[in-house]
């Protein structure tokens, strides 16, 4: 019997563990039994030395050290106090306005809101449920297909999984050993290619299919000039004069730095992007707030409208991504100076309570407690299934799989698209991601990449039917029978469930499609990143000059306390019997003497470090 458990340990756990969570047994503590109960176990037929859980206590206060874990509660906070401020609402309206009058408009304008919920609030449900008590009653009064509407308003909502800050990518990063700043920035053209198109399949329907999707009727269009015109000119004329400053002050920015430096500075390509964008959203914000105080008229209703609602989001998303990019924030600094922006939002609106704040924080709480304890639950059960080889038998697993890399990359996606049906995303990223990421980077895997294609899989398995967890969002929502409309008094009809299945295929083919993309295409995830510095060993060299009166502490602090620049960026151990190279070209063996051909007395250089 112990031999039978000895080699079969592993199996066992993971079989108990899915046993467990088929009961509906909680997931925090069904992981932390069955880790406690193998282990007991394990140490019991004389496995495992009794000792072994004496470090389980420091790998729990490592967890709740954690500083990246704090970006959790955080944009949480934020997100929470921005979507119960009403921010959705104005987003929506004044989006809808101005798509409103072409075929397709309001879905556009819920996928363009949709994104800009997802980069402020990060969170599925209240993205799906804020759309779908707006905008889906819109959408229906005024012709639309339930199920393009219901599609539309799930997709969108789903965003919050890939689009940065995403506590997705959060949470990836911290199982994947990985920083967060450089997961967000391999997650932002895959994000914004995915929201493409959404886009384009929208404008494709109103061309082909406008029925599907009608136009706002004039009466429906509440923003009208004094003499009856849209004021869309203004918008126009106005958008592209801010594009042509964001542009200006983009290709000039190297020079503005380097004239306050002195010298010449070239700024990232990432950091140009994000301080144009931000400067040219200050001038457009600045423009409207001055033409409203001097009463000039320069814009339209719907222009001014436009800014005062988009800006302060937008503000917002550049506060706390574009710190993170340009490295002035780490994620959890940019977190907290969300949720400050998120509150000063909300009381500049005249919506801060301390109901909301009560409110708001209470779900935060919670939320961040069910993280923790999920998070010290997988730590004790990964602890034990380690112990008993555990890795080893996951890495024997795929290596049966065919097709190599790509077979288990197949392999690998097409659980986790099935698993996110029935479990949520933390679980799956807990339990297991620390399994698959071993296996990955042994088959030379990039881990940010392999993060970013979880991330996307995990929003597609968000939006499948039948277990899609955004489509339950929305049926809670969206009217089940028929009812009459408060503003046309003529009768709708409801959603059916049917509908709701039916208008978020087209949406998961998309998805499919941006997933096979990732595979084959890499690129478009680490084309962002830094790019790693390769070290040739074979030229490592390793320079001692005299400097007179404490020339070798003066050496020693230049070549590695961050003095001057050496030729050595790290020294060889000499326990491998490595030879030390010299700067008149000869080398020593390692442990003899080698001459320094410096005249300042110390002679040799004993290898003894």
């Amino acid at each position: 019997m112990i031999e039978f458990f000895a080699a079969h340990a592993p199996e066992m756990m993971f079989g108990s563990l899915m046993l467990f969570l088929l009961t509906g047994f909680p997931v925090a503590f069904a992981l932390a039994a069955c880790g406690l109960l193998f282990g007991f176990l394990g140490m019991e037929a004389g496995l495992l030395s009794p000792s072994i859980f004496q470090a389980l206590p420091l790998r729990v206060f490592g967890i709740v050290q954690n500083d990246t874990l704090l970006a959790i509660p955080f944009f949480t906070l934020m997100g929470l106090i921005l979507e119960r401020s009403g921010m959705a609402e104005d987003l929506l309206d004044t989006v809808g306005q101005v798509f409103g009058p072409i075929r397709g408009g309001l879905a556009l304008a819920v996928i363009f809101v949709g994104a800009l919920l997802a980069a402020t609030t990060g969170v599925v449900a209240a993205s799906v449920i804020s759309m779908g008590l707006i905008s889906l009653p819109i959408m229906l009064r005024y012709g639309y297909s339930p199920a393009i509407a219901s599609g539309a308003i799930t997709a969108s909502g789903t965003l919050a999984q890939i689009v940065p800050p995403s506590l997705v990518l959060i949470v990836i990063a911290d199982q994947l050993g990985r920083s967060v700043g450089d997961m967000y920035k391999g997650a932002f053209i895959p994000a914004f290619a995915l929201i493409a198109m959404y886009a384009l399949f929208i404008i494709g329907l109103a061309i082909f299919k406008p029925a599907l999707v009608p136009a706002l009727p004039p009466e429906a269009r509440t923003y009208r000039e004094p003499d009856g015109s849209s004021g869309m000119r203004s918008l126009g004329v106005f958008g592209l004069f801010v594009t042509i400053v964001s542009v200006a002050f983009g290709l000039y920015y190297g020079e503005i730095l380097s004239t306050f430096a002195g010298t010449e500075v070239k700024p990232a390509l990432d950091e140009t992007i994000v301080v144009a964008l931000t400067g040219g959203t200050l001038f457009a914000f600045f423009a409207a707030v001055v033409n409203k105080l001097t009463g000039m008229g320069l814009l339209s209703r719907i222009t001014e409208r436009v800014t005062f609602v988009l800006i302060p989001p937008l503000a917002l998303i550049f506060l706390v991504l574009g710190t993170i990019f340009l490295g002035v924030a780490t994620p959890t600094e940019g977190g907290a100076m969300g949720a400050v922006g998120g509150m000063a939002m909300a009381l500049v609106r005249g919506k801060l309570s301390m109901p909301l704040l009560k409110h708001a924080l209470e779900a935060t709480a919670r939320l961040s407690c069910f993280v923790l304890f999920i998070l010290i639950g997988s730590t004790i059960f990964s602890f034990t299934f380690t112990a008993v080889d555990g890795q080893i038998w996951v890495e024997h697993l795929f290596d049966k799989l065919p097709g190599g890399e790509i077979g288990f990359l197949v392999f690998v996606n097409t659980m986790i698209f099935f698993l996110g049906f029935f479990i949520d995303f933390f679980e799956i990223a807990f339990i297991l991601i620390p399994l698959l990421a071993p296996v990955a980077d042994k088959m030379g895997i990039d881990l940010v990449w392999f993060g970013v294609l979880l991330a996307m899989n995990l929003q597609t398995s968000f939006l499948t039917p039948p277990f899609g967890f955004a489509l339950f969002y929305l049926r809670s929502v969206a009217p089940a029978k028929d009812y009459t409309d408060r503003v046309t008094s003529k009768l709708v009809a409801g959603v059916k469930t049917m509908d709701i299945y039916r208008g978020s295929i087209p949406f998961v083919i998309m998805q499919i499609i941006m997933v096979v993309a990732l595979i084959v295409f890499p690129g478009l995830v680490t084309f962002s990143l830094d790019k790693k510095v390769e070290v040739d060993l074979d030229t490592i060299e390793i320079n001692v000059q005299g400097g007179g009166d404490g020339g070798w502490g003066q050496q020693q602090s230049d070549s590695w306390g961050g003095g001057a620049s050496t030729d050595a960026p790290a020294a060889p151990s000499p326990a491998d019997g490595a030879s030390t190279p010299t700067d008149e070209g000869t080398t020593a063996p390692a442990g003899e003497a080698a001459p320094t051909g410096s005249g300042d007395g110390l002679g040799t250089q004993q290898r003894g470090w």
